[in-house]
This record gives structure tokens, C-alpha cells and sequence, in this order.
């Protein structure tokens, strides 16, 4: 079942027995595991929703849920609004070296500048964003524009506004001198992690294509490593077994780049209850001395539709782009703006609206956010029918008791889009991407 090569590379290291139970745990079931976005829905909640097929909480993630079966998401309008994200278990411990490291950087440091470089389809970035102050920003970056995409879909789905989507090589960070103080990098890698789940991934491995994806990790690190700012920390995982894209590769980090190992950990199966997964928390030489930070100085507009998010006088910058107005959090506008000028940039902060004349049209991701005002719109509760109609794209008709213009559609108090209420009809707001294809 498994190539000769791969069983003997890793007898070398971790012994016949521990490799014996390895094998057997793969010939298994994968195991399932949602995370709960905090911002919208307790862990508790959660499990509430989920009811009989909840199977336990991920131990180092009070938010992860297990799951003992695979319901259908697709169906599932708290999905789609963002409630919980479906995550390997084993990846959720990436929340526990990030606030290892975040609890030794923020003494006297008002705000963090977090990169995940190799983010899609966008679980350590959701779960990030669960984790940071809204005062820190994270640019959540992607090489490969397709997944880039789905990674700026998951991230507004969760909702948070101190956020960058970008579309980038590594590479192209290297103007950014010692921006960054914290550096997430889940490398590309040989997916032996993705064995129990993905046949292919079996048929795709050789100790060429191992030594091949150890050589892209080094680039990939080599590449990022003067972003980072000296005492800040590096986080480098992989979903694979084999040392050599990971002991290894993190050796070389310390001895070639220069960094402090605090911790690494090896998530292996029928050892702990999820999939292959090994993760490191790494210190950059050096004294850390946080960034002054920048200012937007400059006023900007207020336009009209500053009355759909919640807000103090001053805690968000709006900015025009087109017909399309954002709104990011203005301690961060400056930041962003940078990121904006230098990167490929295919998201940040919220998009409020679409200007049309003197109507603005309200944007699906703000019904996502956390900073919409629900006072702004008249809010429509749906039924599960007519929740999965609106998520299909499909038109809905409203009684005559339903006001006219843009309405807030909920499924359970779960925010999920906006639409115009016409009368007779309506017109669906939800994006066209968005809209799924299964209703049964």
C-alpha cells in the first residue's frame, strides 16, 4: 500500500515499532475536526449545533471540536457564514506557539505585524485572526493566484478587519526589511500527512520529490528570512513525517540563518488523534526592538455608507477604490497602504459597498464582518429552505409585511448576505462564487 522507500526512510529514524503503529493508523479512518471562530459562536455552542456527532475537544485548541462524522458543510449556512472552519486537529497547535510568542514580544508593543506566508486555503489565518489584537495586522499571503482567491473568500467569511490578502512570491517580500514580527511558514511539503485522505498523495511520493520539496523549503525560508525582524519569532511547519523537511530543515534554519529552537513538535497518527503534522517555534538572532509604527495622518472620507458598521469616532478609515469603498481599522491604515503600494494585493480590511450614483450597495462581505452595524438593515430571519435559496443564488419572495430596499438575511442570528427586496422579487446580493450547487 505504502512505497518500500517511504516505510525504510522513516524506520531509520523513528524505529520499526513506532513506524509499525504509524502504517496501521494510516491504513485507518482520518480523523474530522472543526474550529469555532470566537468572534460568532462559542466552542460550546458549537458543539450544541453539531449535537450527537461532536466526538470530543482538541486538546490544545479549546475551540476544536472532533467530529465522528462528515456532515455535509455545503449545506450548512453556519459555514458559510463563518462560524467554524474545518481544520486538521494536529494544525491547530500552530494557536499555541503563536501565543507563546506573542506573550513575549507585546510587553510595552501596542500593536503586532504578523505574516502567513503560505496561507491558503486559509486555516492558520483564520485561526490567527481568532488569536491577535485588532490592533495588530496580519498579511496573509498565497503564491498561487487560484488559491489565493479561496484564501481571501475563507478570510472575509471570518470576518476580521485587520487583515491583507495578498498574492505573492516569496521573493517579493524583500523590500520589507525587518517588517514582520512574527513569520508563519506551513511549507510546501511531501504530504505524507495527506496519506489517510488523499490516494494520490501515496502514488505522487518518492525520495526525490522529499529531497526536492526539503530544497524548495530552504528557498522559501531563505527568501522570508530578512522580513522578519531580529528577537522575532519563526513558525515552520509541514503535514509530513520524514526529517529531512523537517528536523532537518529546521537544523539549517538555526545553524545557517541564525535563530534559537524554542520548540518543535511531531504530530504522528495512532500517537495523537489527527494527521501528520510537525511544527517548530523558532527565535531570530538578534535583540528585538519593536517598530515605532506609522501614522495615517491624513483625514479621509466619510462617506455614506459609514453608517452599516459599528464604530467610535476615528476607529476606521475608509477608502475608495473604483466604485468599491473599504474600511479598515485606522491604526492600521498607514501599514496597509504600505502593503497596498508594494504587494498584489487582492484584499484588505472590509468592503463596506459598491457606489452607484448616490445608492450604495452593500457588500456580501459585510454581512461577514464583525463590524457590521445589524441596526443599518432590516434583518429577515430564514428558514432552512430559504436559507440554502439564498445561498443557491435563487430568487426569494418576501410578504408584503418585509419593507422594500436592501434587507440583512440571518439563518439562526447567523449573518449571510444582503438582498434588494423589489417587491414582487428580489435581487440575491450573494456573490456568484459563492453560490453553491448542491441543495440535497
Amino acid at each position: 500500500m505504502f512505497p518500500v522507500d517511504f516505510i525504510h526512510s522513516l524506520e531509520i529514524y523513528f524505529g520499526e515499532e513506532r513506524v509499525r503503529r504509524l502504517i496501521s493508523a494510516l491504513a485507518g479512518e482520518p480523523s474530522l475536526s472543526v474550529r469555532a471562530n470566537p468572534a460568532k459562536i462559542s466552542a460550546e455552542k458549537l458543539a450544541e449545533h453539531f449535537s450527537d456527532d461532536v466526538d470530543g475537544i482538541v486538546p490544545w485548541c479549546p475551540e476544536g471540536l472532533y467530529l465522528k462524522k462528515r456532515p455535509s458543510f455545503t449545506l450548512d449556512p453556519l459555514f458559510h457564514a463563518g462560524y467554524y472552519y474545518v481544520q486538521e486537529a494536529s494544525s491547530m497547535y500552530a494557536g499555541v506557539l503563536l501565543k507563546r510568542a506573542m506573550t513575549q514580544l507585546l510587553a510595552g508593543r501596542p500593536g503586532l505585524r504578523i505574516l502567513d506566508l503560505c496561507a491558503a486555503p486559509g486555516g492558520k489565518s483564520t485561526h490567527i485572526l481568532s488569536i491577535i489584537d485588532l490592533n495588530d495586522i496580519l498579511l496573509s499571503n498565497e503564491v498561487i493566484r487560484s488559491r489565493a482567491s479561496i484564501l481571501a473568500e475563507n478570510v472575509a467569511k471570518w470576518g476580521y478587519p485587520n487583515v491583507v490578502v495578498s498574492n505573492n512570491d516569496p521573493a517579493d517580500f524583500s523590500f520589507l526589511d525587518a517588517f514582520f514580527d512574527i513569520v508563519v511558514v506551513d511549507a510546501p511539503c511531501s504530504g505524507e500527512g495527506m496519506f489517510r485522505k488523499d490516494s494520490d498523495a501515496v502514488s505522487e511520493w518518492s525520495l526525490d520529490n522529499v529531497r526536492l520539496c526539503a530544497s524548495r523549503q530552504r528557498r522559501i525560508v531563505s527568501d522570508i528570512w530578512p522580513a522578519l525582524r531580529e528577537g522575532g519569532f519563526f513558525i515552520y511547519s509541514t503535514c509530513t513525517f520524514n526529517t529531512l523537511e523537517n528536523d532537518e530543515n529546521v537544523a539549517w534554519i538555526v545553524s545557517e540563518l541564525g535563530a534559537e529552537l524554542i520548540e518543535q513538535r511531531r504530530f504522528l497518527p495512532g500517537e495523537e488523534r489527527g494527521e501528520g503534522f510537525f511544527i517548530a517555534l523558532l527565535r531570530k538572532n538578534g535583540d528585538y526592538s519593536p517598530s515605532a509604527g506609522t501614522s495615517e495622518k491624513k483625514k479621509s472620507q466619510i462617506p455614506a455608507c459609514a453608517s452599516y458598521i459599528l464604530q467610535v469616532e476615528g476607529q476606521f478609515t475608509f477608502s475608495q477604490k473604483g466604485d468599491l469603498w473599504r474600511a479598515f481599522p485606522t491604526a492600521l491604515a498607514a501599514d496597509i497602504k504600505s502593503l497596498e503600494s508594494s504587494l498584489r494585493v487582492i484584499r484588505s480590511g472590509v468592503a463596506v459597498a459598491i457606489q452607484k450614483g448616490r445608492d450604495m450597495i452593500p457588500e456580501a462581505d459585510l454581512a461577514l464582518s464583525m463590524v457590521l452595524d445589524k441596526k443599518a438593515f432590516h434583518t429577515v430571519e430564514l428558514s432552512p429552505e430559504d436559507a440554502l435559496k439564498f445561498l443557491s443564488r435563487d430568487n426569494i419572495v418576501f410578504g408584503t409585511e418585509v419593507p422594500l430596499g436592501y434587507l440583512l438575511v440571518s439563518f439562526e442570528g447567523a449573518p449571510l448576505g444582503f438582498v434588494k427586496n423589489l417587491g414582487r422579487r428580489s435581487n440575491n446580493l450573494h456573490p456568484l462564487s459563492r453560490r453553491i450547487r448542491m441543495r440535497s
